[in-house]
C-alpha cells in the first residue's frame, strides 16, 4: 500500500487559494485602519479585527467565500 509523502496538513489547491484571498482581505482591512487618524480608534479597530479574525478561524468554506465577497 502506497503512502503519500506529503504531510497530513498540507491545503489542497482550494484552500490554499481560499487563504490566500483571506489574508489579502486582512491586509486591506489594516491597510484601511492605518488611515484612521485617531491612534485610539485605531487601536480599537486593529484589535476588533484581530479578534473577528481569530473567532472565525474554524467557519465554514461557505462563510468564508461570502465574507471575502463581501469584503
Amino acid at each position: 500500500m502506497a503512502t503519500s509523502r506529503l504531510p497530513p496538513a498540507t491545503l489542497t489547491l482550494k484552500q490554499f487559494l481560499r487563504r490566500q484571498q483571506v489574508l489579502l482581505l486582512y491586509r486591506r482591512i489594516l491597510q484601511a485602519i492605518r488611515q484612521v487618524p485617531n491612534d485610539s480608534d485605531r487601536k480599537y479597530l486593529k484589535d476588533w479585527a484581530r479578534e473577528e479574525f481569530k473567532r472565525n478561524k474554524s467557519a465554514t468554506e461557505e462563510v468564508r467565500r461570502l465574507w471575502i465577497q463581501y469584503g
